[in-house]
């Protein structure tokens, strides 16, 4: 469960915004996530949420903007969304590395993103700022 560490990292990167920015308080994390990662966007929240109880950045939302996978092939030119393996035993379809038109090797031009996008907070109250 690699979502567990991507959102230990999140979390760092978070406290050490809060702790160089103690006028402000976090409310919104928004992060885009690639299709070919393979993150689980339940599992990160879910780890998210329990990473940050009881830590200065509580109650503050995890918001995730899905990044479609594309693909380029080499062989045949084509250049778009990837071939899906319907097989999986749960979950959605998995995206591959097969050209959807010929069926060779693809490689990936989109998808692999794992970014923080933005940070949106509010100034606090009465905050005072010793610099």
């Amino acid at each position: 469960m690699h979502e567990f560490s991507i959102a230990s990292g999140l979390v760092e990167k978070l406290l050490d915004f809060a702790e160089k920015n103690p006028d402000k308080k976090i409310v919104e994390i928004r992060v885009a996530i690639g299709e070919f990662t393979q993150i689980e966007e339940e599992q990160l929240s879910f780890c998210y949420e329990s990473i940050i109880t009881e830590m200065p950045i509580a109650g503050s939302r995890l918001t995730i903007e899905p990044i479609l996978g594309q693909v380029a092939c080499p062989h045949c030119s084509y250049s778009g969304l990837p071939k899906y393996w319907e097989g999986a035993l749960s979950g959605p379809p998995v995206a591959t590395l097969e050209c959807p038109a010929c069926g060779k090797a693809a490689g990936i031009i989109a998808g692999e993103d794992c970014s923080i996008k933005s940070i949106r907070y509010v100034q606090r109250e009465n905050a005072s700022v010793d610099r």
